[in-house]
């Protein structure tokens, strides 16, 4: 569970919560990816692990070192849809990683652009940038199914707005592979919604009253704070979006006409 999960957990009726329970991973079905750093650098490395009778299920991890604290974090975790669409990480005869400067204009598409991408999918249901950036997988189709399905909810009651916002974690996490790189990088968009007349309100959901309370409002903003992981050619071409997860962060009533 997330911080997020936790709260909202805590915010549901004691008959809904469900229990914590801790998590591990198996160390023989994961692949550590540890990068040849240069002095100065954050310490950090990738992990895959896998999951399922045929290791049919895959996740990736990203952990890096607290230049403060000095303790390891997870900064960064996404399910894979299809392990078989995982590109081949490189490895030296020492058998490190190399990592890729994410910002990098070499790659086909830099994080900025794939955090570009990702916000539109959501927003316009990639018909501006996502749909050019990505080729056609799961995570992509998804996240314009999520606009597709999300914007009519309320039919002519009511709006659904969703706004790429500045990502609350910028960081993004790259290295190389045969075909260019694996990069992991994090967004952040947000979800108005709006009554459509006078007198109307919007009841806040279960899963939303940690946040909300039960009180209506004519208008709620929802912010989702997510993980995605991309693969990205070294030539031009389409990068595919691999997997992405998302948990609401924030949420609060707003004017109807609040700009997000």
């Amino acid at each position: 569970m997330s911080l997020a999960d936790l709260k909202e957990n805590e915010g549901l009726p004691k008959a809904d919560q469900r229990p914590f329970r801790t998590w591990s991973y198996d160390v023989t079905k994961t692949d550590i990816y540890i990068p040849r750093l240069v002095p100065g650098q954050q310490k950090w490395f990738a992990a895959v692990t896998r999951a399922g009778s045929e290791q049919q299920y895959a996740r990736i991890l990203v952990l890096a070192e607290n230049t403060k604290t000095k303790e390891w974090e997870m900064v960064a975790t996404s399910d894979i849809d299809d392990p078989q669409q995982l590109p081949q990480i490189v490895l030296d005869q020492d058998g490190y990683a190399t990592p890729v400067d994410p910002a990098s204009t070499k790659l086909a598409a830099p994080a900025e652009q794939l955090r570009a991408a990702v916000g539109d999918n959501f927003a316009t249901g990639g018909e501006q940038t996502g749909k050019k950036m990505f080729a056609p997988t799961k995570a992509s189709e998804q996240q314009v199914k999520v606009h597709r399905d999300t914007v009519g909810k309320f039919r002519t009651r009511g709006t659904t707005r969703f706004t790429a916002e500045k990502p609350e974690y910028p960081d993004a996490y790259a290295l190389n592979t045969t075909t260019g790189a694996l990069v992991v990088f994090s967004h952040t968009h947000s979800q108005h919604d709006a009554v459509a007349a006078p007198g109307l309100r919007i009841r806040p959901e279960k899963q939303d009253r940690a946040w909300l309370g039960t009180s209506p409002s004519p208008a709620f903003t929802y912010t989702f704070t997510c993980s995605d992981v991309a693969a990205v050619p070294s030539t031009p071409g389409p990068s595919s979006l691999l997997g992405y997860g998302c948990r609401r962060t924030n949420a609060e009533a707003t004017s109807p006409s609040t700009t997000v």
